[in-house]
């Protein structure tokens, strides 16, 4: 048993000014389309995504709905109704059912298919209303039409989760007080739910507060004679000495009360007693508070491992990488991924590249904004996983069965960088990475404040990066209605046109534009040089030639100071190859004579290439969008989409 997906109407951000039903023939009412569809596989589950884009409310979502082991108190408050709206709805859809499972959901159980194909699923419903400002009565319930029928308190249980709040203070969660943290994670358990007199620790507790008692009187129980004895004064001084600081205490309290004292015991309840309890690590008495995160997160996964378990075993996680360094991150994160054996769901927030590039692709699922400029998500897995062979997968996105492969290889932490952007530059080596961002600065663009990450696949695999972007579309059109399920992030791919000069022919300029129609799709643009490469262009630059050239030369006395084996010297001064000669020519000669002809490191000159750019005062964003700099409009074009100038 699973949550297969959770549909919102009006849940915070997720909303429109609609009712969440609305009128059909016949005076009959139905439920709208909902603002939000979030589907979920069995396993692990990672909401991914920048600031504000709707992680959190998917997941209050579910702990409003499902609440939790450990009785956080939750509570549905005037902000959760999406602007003016006066009502809002949760659904949450549960499949795969197993025949134990089932049997605590008779009563509200649904069917899909028909005959041997049958299979029962479970539609939990959320309904509130607020009328003047107050939010109504309201109850949670379960069936397979519109509206449901109440779920008892039995029912509910089986569907509680398990929930890891965001920054977490997990040292002080641990510490013994009322209604600690601790004590709320066992309360949950079956060792202790419904339990609080009948219990065994009650047992080893009222026989500690009698031996406690006893040592404050001086006295001692005696299990073989079933009798209290004094200690002995010759050979139990030390025990002696907790009545004697009974008596001193009593002593002063008679001169200045009528009363006695005692040591209270701890009240021999199960409650009492948990929370008296802490949880530390053996042997480490003074850690961190990324050891203490660690902990806490066994410690909450307490209620997945539960045996006879007839009910879900879902862990909501925000904030996974709370206080955890990035080597911890992803032994946690490979951790959870492998709970999906052992039947468990994990829904996940984070912000970290790290655990985006350690979860395989499939089990991401993008919180951005859709064409329609309303928050949304985007799940990167698959289409109905449960309902299909395993070789019949319909992927989600545009994504093919090696693009999965390939990127789950090649997506590292510096990549991943690209689900957190409002905005997305894919370019193909380290040059473009080096001067994309210095380039902006001159135009008065920076990419950090516009969200902008400028992803160096490093090869021309751009497709397999672009598709992570693009939703699968039915049919040949794009209708109106499935616009709303595309991304409005821009994506702008850089890649050279790769065509010599020699090899230049009067299709120059159809060949340049197939190349960029091939990367363009939905809200993917491609931006293709009009010349051979990068640094033709940029040689063809009547600004950036001239410091092209010294960053090469410069490129080519570190490169040797450096202890490299050339032992190639360019001697000419940018004058030389300049006077009297085409810019084409002096393109040729930087480029093909020296970067390429002296083999001097391209990563090398773009990086001294940018610094020089940095420094010149006289490049602007007039300047470089000046008609003779017509040979880097490509790059301003990408950087403009990008950042949606």
């Amino acid at each position: 048993m699973y949550l297969r997906e959770i549909k919102l109407w009006n849940f915070r951000k997720f909303g429109s000014e609609n009712s969440v039903f609305q009128e059909i023939e016949d005076d009959k009412i139905a439920l709208r389309i909902p603002d939000l569809v979030v589907p979920f596989t069995k396993g692990l589950n990672v909401l991914i995504g920048e600031n504000d884009s709707g992680k959190t409310a998917i997941v209050d979502a579910v702990k409003l709905v499902l609440k939790t082991h450990s009785y956080e108190w939750i509570r549905l408050k005037e902000e959760d109704f999406f602007k003016n709206a006066e009502e809002l709805r949760i659904e949450c859809v549960f499949k795969d059912l197993s025949v134990s499972e089932g049997k605590n959901f008779t009563e509200w159980l649904s069917w899909e298919g028909e005959g041997e194909n049958a299979e029962p699923f479970l539609k939990v419903i959320f309904y509130a209303q607020k009328k003047d400002g107050k939010i109504l009565p309201f109850d949670i319930k379960a069936g397979g039409d519109d509206f449901g029928y109440q779920l008892n308190g039995e029912a509910k249980e089986y569907l509680q989760t398990t929930y890891l709040r965001p920054l977490r203070d997990a040292e002080s969660e641990f510490t013994p007080r009322k209604n600690s943290r601790l004590s709320q994670i066992l309360a949950g358990h079956e060792a202790f739910k419904r339990k609080n007199k009948d219990h065994y620790l009650v047992n080893l507790f009222e026989e500690f507060n009698r031996d406690l008692q006893l040592y404050f009187e001086g006295k001692k129980y005696n299990k073989v004679t079933d009798n209290e004895e004094a200690f002995d004064p010759e050979s139990e001084k030390e025990q002696l000495k907790g009545k004697d600081i009974q008596e001193v205490i009593n002593k002063h309290l008679k001169k200045i009360s009528d009363f006695d004292s005692s040591f209270n015991p701890i009240e021999p309840e199960v409650k009492k007693i948990l929370e008296s309890l802490t949880l530390g690590i053996i042997n480490q008495p003074n850690s961190g508070l990324g050891t203490y995160n660690k902990l806490y997160i066994a410690a909450e996964l307490l209620h997945l491992e539960k045996k006879d378990w007839d009910g879900i075993r879902l862990g909501l996680i925000e904030e996974i990488e709370a206080h955890l360094h990035p080597q911890a991150q992803l032994r946690v994160i490979e951790h959870l991924q492998n709970q999906e054996n052992e039947g468990v769901q994990l829904i996940l927030t984070t912000h970290s590249p790290n655990l985006a590039s350690k979860v395989k692709l499939k089990n991401l699922i993008i919180c951005s904004e859709n064409a329609d400029e309303n928050p949304s998500i985007f799940p990167m897995g698959y289409k109905n996983p449960e309902e299909v062979d395993e070789k019949q997968l319909q992927p989600l996105t545009d994504l093919t069965r090696t693009d999965y492969m390939f990127l789950e290889r090649f997506l590292d932490t510096t990549k991943a960088n690209l689900f957190f952007a409002k905005g997305v530059i894919l370019v193909e080596g380290w040059s473009e990475e080096f001067l994309i961002p210095a380039i902006a600065e001159k135009m008065g663009i920076n990419l950090t404040d516009y969200g902008v990450s400028v992803v160096n696949v490093g090869s021309t695999a751009f497709l397999r990066y672009a598709h992570i972007f693009q939703r699968k579309i039915e049919g040949d059109a794009i209708e109106p209605e499935q616009k709303k399920f595309q991304m409005k992030m821009p994506v702008s791919v850089i890649t050279d046109l790769d065509i010599k000069p020699e090899k230049e022919d009067g299709n120059l300029e159809k060949n340049r534009e197939a190349k960029a129609k091939k990367f363009t799709e939905q809200n993917v643009r491609g931006f293709v040089s009009p010349k051979w490469t990068l640094e033709y262009c940029l040689g063809l630059s009547p600004t950036l030639a001239p410091l092209l050239f010294e960053a090469t030369k410069s490129a080519l006395v570190e490169m040797r100071n450096d202890g490299s084996s050339t032992s190639a010297e360019i001697t000419e001064s940018y004058s030389d190859i300049s006077s009297g000669a085409t810019q084409e020519t002096v393109a040729s000669k930087i480029y093909k004579d020296f970067i390429l002809g002296k083999r001097i490191s391209k990563a090398i000159i773009a990086q001294k290439l940018t610094t020089l750019i940095q420094q010149n005062a006289e490049i602007t964003k007039e300047v470089l969008e000046a008609p003779t700099e017509k040979f880097i409009d490509y790059l301003i074009d990408a950087i403009k989409y990008a950042t949606r100038n």
